[in-house]
């Protein structure tokens, strides 16, 4: 099973946008393919799941993880959209099938999510929060000890290919004084309405790392569009 280094979290790029690129939006008739022809400009690999319930969309399951798994090195970066005691079996699954950082949603019941945290750390992972749009950033304060990376999501969650929310910037802007003021080590993302006139706006309010969909798997010439990012 390939693996990232055991030090892959502090060797992220500091001094640019990390690119973190989205399964979910590469060629999935042709996954493996289709993610070899990105792997050199990829930093990290975003997976998102989702049963249905958190949200309406089907998708990835651990069996698919682990044949990615077997194929790149690259950090794995599952979002679990996944809410109720069956997050806790998710953790466990995904850990198993070679995830790397897995981020829970704060709109989890708190004793839940402080039992997923303590289980990622036990499994010897990387933990994320996510935030919902309608999820105030301040709520994320009580868990930043727990987590290597916040995640702003900028769009009503599970829907593709919609703009960000008018809210998305101040909510950055928020965040970004939080993590500088309390957690300056917590990695600060921003999910959804990734486009080539957001991302510097997303940019200059403070996020490390947006979650790259269509803008990097349908670019028609991909240096060229990691180069812009790498530039922002």
């Amino acid at each position: 099973m390939a693996r990232p280094d055991a030090n892959w979290l502090q060797s992220l790029p500091k001094t640019r946008l990390i690119a973190e690129f989205s399964v979910w939006s590469a060629d999935l008739g042709a996954l493996r393919t289709d993610l070899a022809r990105v792997e050199p400009h990829v930093d990290m690999l975003h997976i998102d799941v989702s049963d249905g319930h958190f949200t309406a969309a089907l998708l990835f399951f651990p069996d698919q993880i682990a044949n990615l798994r077997k194929a790149t090195a690259k950090p794995m970066h599952v979002h679990l959209m996944v809410t109720g005691a069956v997050l806790l079996s998710q953790i466990e699954q995904f850990a198993e099938a070679g995830a790397d950082l897995i981020s829970i949603h704060a709109e989890t019941d708190p004793a839940i999510l402080r039992e997923a945290f303590a289980r990622i750390a036990e499994l010897g992972l990387k933990a994320g929060l996510v935030l919902q749009l309608e999820t105030p950033v301040a709520q994320a304060e009580a868990w930043l000890d727990h987590v290597a990376m916040l995640t702003l999501v900028s769009t009503p969650i599970g829907i593709k290919g919609v703009q960000p929310d008018e809210t998305t910037y101040l909510r950055l802007a928020e965040a970004r004084a939080l993590l500088d003021a309390k957690a300056p080590q917590v990695i600060l993302a921003a999910d959804g309405g990734i486009r080539e006139h957001t991302v510097p706006r997303m940019r200059a309010e403070g996020a490390q790392t947006v979650v790259l969909g269509s803008l990097a798997f349908n670019a028609p010439d991909l240096g060229a569009r990691m180069a812009w990012l790498a530039a922002l």
